[in-house]
């Protein structure tokens, strides 16, 4: 099978959607957001679209659309629709594909429910973005802690942001945890930049199936 990897984060609105673009482009793999919330702005699966250099049809339609951009199960509730966490199953492609979760590991599907229990049953290695300001360590620290607990494989952390070298080398010996990267914040941000920066910041034989610990 090809390589299928699930993108989350900390936080949300800190950069996954654009590492996520990223590292599909340079896999030239497929993209999935399961779900989206909120739809009057540019979507995460558009912004892949836009960034990632591939053709529309990479960028797969998502399980669920939601229109206002707040946590899944709070939207859901206001568009009067429900969302089954156990029907969410990444469609079959010919390739690599890159999952991107909704905010971070721990927001609620339903009010029962949360994303990382669907991460759980996939299985797939987990790649956990991070911010490198100020907060990072506990958020960082508390998602790999929370993911391990549900056995769920972390390939590694990739950072979004600034260089904090010591913040970045705790992370990693504190959470024994691979160290991917660090994506730089780019003001000219087109989907060239993004594969320069991409290409200049991580280890492209890490993300082979083969390479996975």
């Amino acid at each position: 099978m090809s390589a299928r990897y699930v993108v989350t984060g900390t936080d949300t609105g800190m950069g996954k959607t654009v590492f996520a673009a990223a590292l599909t482009g340079v896999l030239d793999g497929y993209y999935w957001k399961p779900v989206q919330s909120g739809l009057e702005d540019e979507t995460d699966s558009e912004t892949v679209a836009r960034l990632s250099g591939l053709a529309d049809s990479r960028v797969l339609p998502e399980f669920r659309r939601l229109r206002t951009p707040v946590s899944p199960h709070i939207a859901a509730e206001i568009d009067a629709v429900s969302i089954d966490p156990d029907a969410i199953d990444p469609p079959a492609v010919d390739g690599p594909l890159v999952i991107e979760g909704a905010g971070g590991v721990m927001v609620p599907l339903t009010p029962d429910r949360l994303f990382i229990e669907v991460f759980a049953r996939w299985r797939y290695p987990v790649i956990l973005c991070a911010r490198t300001r100020l907060g990072t360590i506990n958020h960082t620290l508390l998602s790999i802690e929370a993911l391990r607990s549900r056995h769920i494989p972390v390939l590694g952390v990739a950072f979004i942001g600034d260089p904090e070298e010591r913040v970045e080398a705790s992370i990693a010996r504190l959470g024994k945890v691979r160290r991917l990267g660090r994506l730089p914040f780019l003001p000219d941000l087109n989907p060239l930049t993004l594969e320069r920066a991409f290409r200049d910041h991580f280890d492209l034989s890490v993300f082979q199936p083969e390479s996975r610990p």
